[in-house]
């Protein structure tokens, strides 16, 4: 899936462990674990605050796109 290997990418590309992430996030370390691992897809809340935090598109994430840029809402330039 897309989805988990955007996600350890990202968190590789920060230098960041899975440890540091989940707890950047208020997650329990297995919880997000599970997310890389492809067992858990996370809640709506949890892909914009994985979003937030990686500074990336949620559609980035989530593989609906190759556009990395958090855009601005709609009706902004």
């Amino acid at each position: 899936m897309i989805f988990q290997e955007r996600l350890r990418a990202l968190r590789k590309e920060r230098k960041e462990t899975q440890v540091q992430t989940a707890a950047a996030l208020g997650l329990v370390d297995r919880h997000y674990q599970r997310f890389e691992a492809g067992t858990n897809l996370p809640s709506f809340q949890n892909i914009i605050a994985l979003a937030d935090h990686f500074q990336v598109n949620a559609d980035y994430l989530l593989g609906r796109t190759d556009i990395r840029e958090m855009l601005p809402p709609s009706g902004e330039s």
